[in-house]
């Protein structure tokens, strides 16, 4: 079997044509060369070396096999430089996200990591947070956007990002109807939620039962863009990222109810592996940090203006609305 140290020692006593000057090179002493040199005769069964030769001469299988040898060491650099350079990183980043980030700040972090590693490729997955870490953990995905908890924390790394205002919305055709009968605002219609295997769905159930709304109607919807187009269509009550949906509260299409206790706010980290190239996951996951902070600052300061006044609806006794948490 070759090894990295006899190839060395065989190429710079070809280049510089002395087992002396090769020793010199690699800080070893010339019987340590010799001794390499013929360890790597033996592995190929070949004569390599003229040592009789002043300076010292490849054989004729030498001069052929020294071609491969150099061109052997320049590929172990040059995979040696990978982690001497992040920004080099080149394999295939096998990315997992749940769709609530995808339809957020995702496409302005996409946008940053290939400027910041344009030799990558992104191979993208979205799904709920339970199905991303079973995968993170089969390695099967590198680096998840997702719920954290449902991996060993022993087995893991992750940093924190923007948590997410929930709020509930409907369709302005049953404002006046909620308003007038505010006491009844959780059992007049159903909610829709994300699907059952996702923890908004189980939040909302633990929430409407500490509200006193017993067994409430829940519609489950696997995708986010579903749960804003039916609630935009008056099928029900959407609890939903108040973020992502800002567009449709502003120009009237949904309005919020004014819950009595708010609802808790989803939290999401960058979740990657304990073997995975940490230096790196931990430069995306900072990346991802900086978006979701920019994505949230902006969304809060959009939400000071005054076109969402007159656009929610009472709900019981109120003590207003939701204060977005920080970054």
């Amino acid at each position: 079997m070759l090894d990295f140290k006899e190839l060395e020692a065989f190429v710079w006593a070809v280049r510089l044509g002395s087992f002396r000057k090769a020793a010199t090179r690699l800080h070893l002493t010339q019987p340590s060369v010799s001794e390499r040199i013929s360890r790597l005769e033996t592995a190929v069964g070949k004569l390599l070396l003229e040592r009789a030769a002043r300076p010292v001469q490849p054989t004729m299988r030498g001069r052929e096999f020294f071609v491969h040898a150099e061109r052997m060491l320049h590929q172990r650099d040059e995979a040696m430089r990978l982690f001497d350079d992040e920004e080099a990183f080149s394999a295939p980043l096998r990315l997992g996200t749940i769709e609530t980030i995808a339809h957020s700040w995702f496409p302005e972090f996409m946008r940053r990591l290939t400027e910041r590693y344009p030799r990558l490729t992104i191979e993208l997955t979205v799904d709920y947070s339970p199905v991303l870490n079973e995968r993170l953990l089969g390695n099967e995905l590198d680096i998840v956007l997702a719920m954290n908890g449902y991996s060993p924390q022993k087995q893991i790394d992750y940093e924190s990002l923007s948590p997410y205002e929930m709020g509930m919305f409907v369709s302005p055709r049953h404002a006046p109807l909620l308003s007038e009968s505010a006491d009844i605002w959780g059992r007049q219609l159903p909610f829709i939620s994300f699907g059952k295997l996702a923890r908004p769905y189980t939040e909302l159930v633990n929430y409407l039962a500490e509200q006193g709304v017993a067994s409430p109607r829940i519609h489950s919807v696997s995708t986010l863009m579903t749960i804003v187009r039916m609630t935009t269509e008056g099928l029900g009550i959407g609890a939903l990222p108040v973020a992502t949906v800002l567009e449709e509260w502003q120009r009237g299409e949904l309005y919020r109810l004014e819950l009595p206790v708010p609802l808790p706010a989803m939290h999401y980290d960058v979740i990657w592996r304990h073997a995975n190239h940490p230096r790196f996951c931990r430069g995306v996951a900072r990346l991802a940090q900086e978006c979701a902070c920019r994505y949230a600052q902006a969304r809060r300061a959009d939400m000071t203006t005054t076109l969402f006044s007159g656009r929610w609806v009472a709900t019981r006794a109120s003590s207003g609305t939701t204060k977005a948490p920080h970054c």
